[in-house]
């Protein structure tokens, strides 16, 4: 009975299909919100559930969705740089640049040091620790709706994320080609001078085509919208030219228009479409690549790599936090909450863990294997809730400790003079 309606299941027509996918659209993200999950994670565990190692509604590799996907991963990065507030960071340039030294490169040591000692080699390692070396703000809008923006801490925190997503997503753009074709130091002499050559090409070279472009045709709705999927693309394309993954690409366009096309109603309307479309798209997919027996297999028989990947982590975020703490001389919750709103490894991390699982040498050997894709979805799961959960707490924490140090006005002065 069980097997002939999963056989049937399996049959069912594209139009089906597709409705079905719309429907997990709608209803996932909002049960993730009910129990205060992120939407990332429902979708995964949906794309599980449907996907060929549940009920295999979905194939492994449909298609339309593939193509979905790659496009939902390319406006992830993009709107990742996009969202980057340059403001911010220009206000409080120099600690910010200090605290993303602390914030990369402690995870960095503690990701290589975790690798090699479960036996990957230095490469690997290297790669390892650069996805620990990002961060998502994930627990931003917590403090948004606290008022807590201004915060110094805050803002150096918002800050350091430039450096941190830009460093890990170099290291990833040199660990690929070394891994496809082996180490070459004239190759990789080229690949540096490529790199030195389009990195100011798409910051400075399409934001400027751009602006040009628009005094020419006009800065409606329409021409902006285009303009920035085709910047994007471009983007991207010019990254695999070069040999470097096009999510590198999409997330220098997104700084690249940052200035420019933040709050325009253009870019509102393609985060709109990527929000409800493409980006849920790509972590369905994701889980339409997870064997349920072998990841929890993995994760029972690979505990150590799990705890150690998951434990670096944290201990790295919070220790490089209490370290920036000390120096600034913020206070200890300011602290905790540098640490925390550093600490979710979601949107960047996913994607430059998928495309690293994805590179195969000549022989075929990955630059990540299984056991590691699935220890990066046991830490995006993790950290995904403890963060927006310790943003939370410290959050009000702060807001408490500033209230107590606010002074009370002196009503009954104000009174008096209102009265002379």
């Amino acid at each position: 009975m069980l097997d002939t309606f999963l056989e049937s299941i399996t049959h069912l027509p594209m139009l089906t299909r597709f409705a079905l996918t719309l429907a997990i659209f709608l209803f996932v993200p909002k049960l993730c919100q009910r129990i205060g999950l992120p939407s990332a994670v429902g979708l995964l565990a949906a794309g599980v559930v449907f996907g060929p190692s549940c009920l295999a509604i979905a194939p492994k590799s449909p298609p339309v969705a593939a193509f979905f996907s790659d496009i939902g991963k390319l406006l992830l990065m993009f709107f990742a740089g996009l969202e980057i507030d340059i403001t911010q960071f220009n206000r409080t340039r120099n600690r910010s640049l200090l605290f993303g030294i602390f914030t990369f490169l402690l995870p960095l040591l503690a990701g290589i040091g975790v690798g090699r000692m479960f036996g990957y080699d230095w490469l690997a390692a290297l790669l390892i620790g650069s996805l620990l070396a990002s961060h998502t703000l994930l627990g931003f809008p917590i403090l948004q709706r606290q008022g807590l923006t201004d915060n110094e801490a805050v803002t150096v925190t918002v800050g350091a994320t430039i450096f941190t997503d830009l460093g890990s997503l170099l290291i990833l753009a040199i660990c690929l080609p070394v891994h496809s074709v082996g180490f070459s130091a004239q190759a990789f002499a080229v690949q540096l001078i490529e790199l030195a050559i389009y990195v100011p090409v798409v910051l400075f070279g399409l934001s400027a085509l751009a602006r040009r472009f628009l005094r020419r045709r006009g800065d409606s709705t329409e021409n902006q919208f285009f303009l920035i999927l085709l910047i994007m693309i471009l983007a991207a394309e010019g990254a695999e030219l070069i040999h470097l993954e096009a999510i590198i690409g999409a997330f220098l366009a997104g700084l690249a228009v940052n200035r420019s096309l933040k709050h325009s109603e253009a870019k509102e309307q393609l985060e709109f479409l990527a929000n409800t479309l493409f980006i849920p798209a790509f972590f369905l997919t994701i889980g339409f690549l997870i064997d349920v027996r072998v990841f929890i297999n993995t994760i029972i028989n690979n505990f150590g790599l799990c705890a150690g990947i998951v434990g670096g982590l944290i201990g790295a975020k919070f220790l490089a936090a209490f370290a920036a703490q000390r120096l600034f001389r913020y206070s200890t919750t300011e602290g905790w909450l540098m640490g925390a709103l550093s600490l979710p490894q979601v949107a960047a991390t996913l994607a430059a863990a998928l495309v690293a699982f994805e590179t195969k040498n000549v022989e075929g050997v990955r630059l990540i294997d299984e056991p590691v894709i699935n220890t990066m979805i046991v830490l995006m799961v993790v950290t995904s809730v403890l963060g927006p959960v310790l943003t939370e707490r410290f959050g009000l924490r702060l807001m408490r400790e500033n209230a107590a140090t606010t002074p009370v006005p002196d009503v009954t002065g104000v009174l008096k003079q209102a009265l002379n």
